[in-house]
């Protein structure tokens, strides 16, 4: 018995002084959603409502910050799904494009841009991948991926076909991201596919060995549904792409079920790796060889299991510096019952399982969009993730298992571990959605990250990141010259004293989603950081020093800061 009562009174100790530590240093973020106020107002609409009969009505689609204009000031797209029954012609659900109006509200530019498209919408990617100035848009679907190049007068084409790409076949396109693999400037395409996916021999809920979740009948798979092959098209500078999937290594790593792909220089030798979470199969980390071919690296690297050995159902990824020692690390959502992973990077090549050092313990629910983002502006990166059941017939029999749920967000202490700070951090966080994609950027240039996020069968969130704290900050921007002109799979490292911070710019993240291509360092009480080195796509490297704090900051390739 008073063994009994020291373990509870050392557990309840321990929960005052938790509560005690967080009321003297409390998260200084408070996320308010604005999206109604803002014009966000369309709702994704994605398969059924309170139930779904087939997979491909629950994994949803990605959203995305970026420029479009070139105004300096980050726009908003969100993807859009369908419904097995289809809708009425003119009524069909389509993409958005929102323009800001830099007042803290956007303009539904769609139709006026020639972006109105429906279907099963997967991911977004964004690159200028023909290096006129302006980015464009790569979207994945179940049915047509389709190539949109920005023509820079507010409008988008259709160059799918033109550009080489096939077209009339129906594959489930997942992941997708921009990448320059082998370093020419031109920025290439890798495309994931998600499975093969025929509604009229996939078996209904219940009626198959992978239909059930703890004994419920539910949609089928993924297990038991056939998987695909990623592809990867290189750009041959002319507008057109050339298939090199299977000359480049990417298509002979099978038996996935790939989903979110991101660039990443993991071993820092300059040059541009992939790497692909897969839902229920081992993930795959493509490493560049250097000469225009991949070797799936991820089970030597420690990047392919968890470190129970076994394989988890990776739907989001994001690539930061977690504990600021110069090397990327990963951190990747899974499903329900399972552990979220953070892989650190030694720096040779090789990754560790911190999850749980790190103090990751949610396993309740199925989580998808994530990021490391320094929210508050400490220098240290944070982590915030989007959650949302697959299965909205089960919460009425597993009342802990629910569609809907709210946003994690993680304070990184700075000593390798992360604070759950969720509840203390506004109804932005706290008020339930059944969210998927997630993106990053500061739409209102106040200084701070904000996120949005997209839901299923509701208007998106707009989490504007409301910050008290007097932390400083700064916002580089890269344009290459040698390099890819959206200077994806640079690396930027800050340097302030014998302290460092390092992000590089990728064109996917999250869950099937991209951030503003601008990366946001907090820079704490220090006015200026004493240093900016780039290390750019094409292998250059250049050093801009001591740059003053809270500021935008464009930096071109050979030509150091430009208005």
């Amino acid at each position: 018995m008073k063994k009994l009562l020291f373990v509870f009174y050392t557990i309840f100790a321990a929960q005052i002084f938790a509560q005690a530590d967080q009321n003297k240093n409390p998260f200084p973020v408070t996320f308010t959603d604005i999206a109604a106020n803002a014009g966000l107002r369309e709702a994704t609409v994605y398969g059924g409502v309170s139930s779904k009969k087939y997979i491909i009505e629950t994994n949803g689609c990605g959203v995305a910050f970026f420029d479009y204009d070139n105004d300096n000031w980050t726009d908003v797209f969100v993807m859009n799904g369908t419904r097995l029954e289809g809708f009425p012609k003119g009524k069909e659900p389509t993409i958005h494009l929102y323009r800001n109006n830099k007042n803290g509200t956007f303009s539904d530019v769609t139709d006026k841009a020639n972006l109105r498209r429906s279907g099963w919408g997967s991911s977004v990617t964004v690159g200028d991948y023909d290096n006129d100035g302006f980015n464009d848009l790569f979207l994945t679907y179940y049915g047509q991926n389709v190539l949109y190049r920005n023509k820079g007068d507010g409008t988008f084409t259709d160059v799918t076909k033109q550009a080489g790409f096939p077209v009339g076949n129906i594959r489930w396109g997942s992941g997708a991201t921009f990448v320059d693999y082998d370093r020419d400037g031109k920025l290439d395409l890798f495309v994931a596919n998600y499975l093969k996916f025929d509604v009229k021999t996939t078996p209904e809920p219940g009626k198959g060995g992978n239909c059930f979740w703890k004994g419920i009948p539910v949609n089928c798979g993924p297990k038991g549904l056939p998987t695909d092959t990623n592809l990867l098209y290189r750009n041959n500078g002319d507008g057109t792409f050339a298939d090199v999937s299977e000359k480049s290594g990417i298509a002979k790593v099978g038996g996935r079920y790939s989903m979110t792909a991101i660039v990443t220089d993991y071993n820092g030798d300059g040059w541009t790796d992939i790497y692909v979470a897969c839902d229920s199969t081992a993930s795959t980390l493509y490493r560049n060889n250097k000469d225009g071919t991949f070797t799936d690296v991820s089970l030597e690297s420690g990047t392919a299991y968890n470190e129970d050995g076994n394989a988890q159902a990776g739907m989001g990824v994001t690539v930061g510096d977690y504990d600021n020692n110069g090397f990327p690390d990963i951190f990747k959502t899974h499903f329900a019952d399972d552990l979220p992973i953070l892989y650190k990077n030694s720096g040779k090549d090789f990754f560790d399982d911190a999850s749980r050092l790190a103090g990751f313990d949610h396993t309740r629910y199925v989580q998808w969009g994530t990021g490391f983002a320094d929210f508050d502006n400490d220098g240290w990166q944070d982590i915030l993730t989007v959650t949302g059941n697959v299965y909205p017939e089960v919460e009425k029999f597993f009342k802990e298992y629910p569609h809907r749920s709210p946003r994690l967000l993680y304070q990184n202490t700075g000593n390798g571990k992360f604070k759950d700070v969720s509840v203390t951090s506004g109804a932005g966080i706290s008020e339930p959605k059944s969210s998927r994609g997630s993106a990053f950027g500061d739409f209102d240039n106040d200084g701070d990250l904000d996120v949005l996020v997209m839901n299923m069968n509701e208007p998106p969130l707009l989490l504007r990141n409301d910050l008290k704290s007097a932390n400083n900050w700064l916002s580089v921007k890269l344009v290459g010259t040698k390099s890819n002109r959206s200077a994806i799979g640079s690396r930027v490292i800050i340097k302030i004293g014998d302290k460092l911070q390092s992000q590089e710019v990728t064109a996917q993240t999250s869950y099937y989603s991209h951030n503003d291509l601008r990366l946001h360092f907090g820079l704490g009480a220090n006015k200026q950081a004493d240093s900016i080195e780039i290390r750019w796509a094409s292998g250059q490297t250049e050093i801009v020093k001591n740059v003053a704090s809270n500021q935008f900051v464009s930096i071109k390739e050979g030509s150091g800061t430009v208005k």
